[in-house]
């Protein structure tokens, strides 16, 4: 069994926001391998659905971006998930908009929904892809530049990386991380 968990923030006000990018992807994957519907579990949004013959469980923690681990932390002890089936979907503010980059392990980077999930799960080996946002333009904090929403020029690149994300996890599902990384890292 595999866990996908997209990181975001919930309420309409953040949806269409950079930092959401995880939320989207994940809304993407549940329309495409499930019936489209989320129930309420887990601190989050939960749905299953099935990729070929894996069963695959997908969350959106609803418990803001800064304390996803406890949402994550629910699911992958209820469920008894080894960490190496668990792949987390977030923004990361070092990568140009388009770009993905996947790892099996690693620090939290600074994002403090990653801090949160290493922190609740007591470790950082657990794949990530990394949904490259860019940077803020100069004199711009971080902190208000992912929580703005994409900019209307970046609508093709925005669904573009979405569709490939959607691709790079269904690999990863199908044959694992390595695979992935070996297809995708890098991609524009």
């Amino acid at each position: 069994m595999k866990a996908i968990i997209g990181l975001g923030n919930p309420g309409r006000e953040y949806e269409k926001t950079r930092h959401n990018i995880g939320f989207m992807v994940l809304d993407e994957i549940v329309s495409q391998w499930g019936d489209g519907k989320y129930t309420s579990k887990f601190q989050g949004a939960f749905a299953e659905a099935r990729l070929g013959s894996d069963k695959v469980l997908l969350l959106k923690p609803q418990t803001y971006m800064n304390l996803s681990g406890q949402a994550v932390g629910a699911l992958v002890n209820f469920y008894k998930i080894d960490l190496q089936d668990l792949l987390v979907i977030y923004d990361d503010l070092d990568l140009d908009l388009g770009r993905l980059r996947l790892r099996s392990r690693g620090s939290s980077g600074g994002h403090n929904g990653i801090k949160s999930i290493i922190s609740q799960l007591g470790s950082d080996s657990f794949p990530r892809l990394k949904m490259g946002i860019g940077r803020p333009p100069a004199g711009r904090s971080a902190a208000s530049y992912v929580l703005e929403s994409f900019a209307t020029a970046d609508a093709d690149s925005l669904e573009k990386m979405i569709d490939e994300a959607c691709k790079a996890t269904a690999l990863w599902v199908a044959e694992g991380t390595t695979a992935a990384m070996n297809q995708f890292n890098g991609k524009s």
